[in-house]
């Protein structure tokens, strides 16, 4: 009963930030990047609503604002599909492919591209509104709180940008480049970087406050709540730090990478690794609650809804674990790599493979 309370309250806290931001979507569901979705989804699988193919591989994470699905594709495009029949609605064109998940906030969409741009996109005239250029491909995806526009780059960079005008506020410059899309927590701001090290930057003015040395590159995005931000690194282990100080309170060592970015709710944290399990262990302690082997490595992140935890491998499955226990509920094959993380909407669950394929199961 309290499991199911404090699930419900989370996903109403979700839905209320949600509704606020008319129309508000990105990776990792919030600025803190927990990973709990603000919609219901299935417990059982019941079929295939729609399918979308792409004509060339697709990488990028989808997002959902406003019954419409964005995702962009190697070609350079970034799709908006319909969230009830998988139809395109229109499609914007940048110069270069779209690994980075699109962002969604006050009628835009913000993308960033390997061309080195950021494009912030309307959403009615499908127009250019503004694009923000750096020295390097653009992998992070965006994260948006305040109307500032956070999101790194391969060029070492982790830039804050006015949401409306496309104006630099400030840029943090890292040793290495950065992948991982950017955390936002109260003042500040959390992002992993190939140098090793996960940096907590002032969210005012950009100046750096501490940082975290893994020795290997951090692909993964940083989860934050409760005073802890958690992360996964390339040194196999699920990291979890003080936000104030960056002092580790514990870490847990997987058999591979941990690529995936990690999923908070009910005292849990939810993720995956390059060893092709599926972990929960306890948010406080860093005990294991349960794990969940697949038959490939886990770069997928996990979404929760409903009580489940929702993770794609690369041995072709989606999978539905129960958030409790890690028991399979259902699991969905689509015959190829699942590297993007799925997102949840409309009670349907959306999910792309590298071959290109987008689904929304229910």
């Amino acid at each position: 009963m309290i499991r199911g309370l404090l699930l419900t309250t989370i996903l109403s806290m979700s839905l209320l930030l949600s509704a606020c931001g008319g129309g508000s979507a990105m990776y990792r569901e919030n600025p803190a990047h927990t990973g709990v979705a603000s919609s219901s989804a299935p417990d059982e699988l019941d079929r295939l609503v729609w399918k979308f193919s792409a004509p060339a591989k697709v990488y990028a994470s989808p997002v959902v604002a406003d019954s419409t699905v964005y995702v962009g594709c190697k070609n350079g495009v970034l799709y908006a599909l319909s969230l009830r029949t998988g139809e395109v609605k229109w499609t914007f064109k940048t110069g270069d492919n779209i690994e980075a998940a699109a962002a969604v906030s006050n009628g835009t969409v913000y993308v960033g591209s390997w061309d080195h741009y950021l494009y912030a996109i309307d959403i009615d005239t499908h127009k250019l509104k503004w694009k923000f250029r750096t020295e390097g491909q653009v992998y992070s995806s965006p994260t948006i709180e305040d109307g500032v526009v956070y999101f790194g780059s391969e060029d070492k960079h982790l830039y804050a940008v006015d949401a409306e005008s496309g104006f630099e506020k400030w840029r943090f410059k890292a040793k290495g480049g950065i992948y991982s899309s950017p955390a936002v927590y109260g003042d500040t701001v959390y992002v992993g970087s190939l140098d090793g090290y996960l940096h907590a930057v002032s969210k005012r003015n950009g100046q750096g406050r501490w940082k975290f040395a893994t020795r290997k590159p951090v692909y993964s995005s940083p989860a934050v709540s409760d005073e802890r931000v958690y992360f996964g690194s390339d040194d196999h282990y699920l990291h979890a730090l003080n936000i104030r100080t960056g002092q580790q309170i514990w870490k847990k060592k997987t058999a591979s990478k941990v690529f995936s970015s990690p999923a908070l709710a009910e005292k849990a944290v939810f993720f995956g690794s390059g060893d092709g399990y599926v972990y929960a262990f306890n948010a406080e302690n860093g005990n294991r609650r349960w794990e969940y082997q697949t038959s490939g490595s886990v770069y997928s992140s996990p979404v929760i809804a409903s009580d489940s935890v929702y993770i794609g491998s690369t041995d072709g499955f989606l999978y539905a674990l129960d958030i409790e226990n890690g028991q399979l509920r259902w699991k969905y094959s689509v015959e190829d790599k699942i590297y993007a993380t799925p997102t949840v909407a409309g009670g349907k669950v959306i999910f792309n493979t590298v071959a290109g394929e987008v689904f929304a199961v229910q």
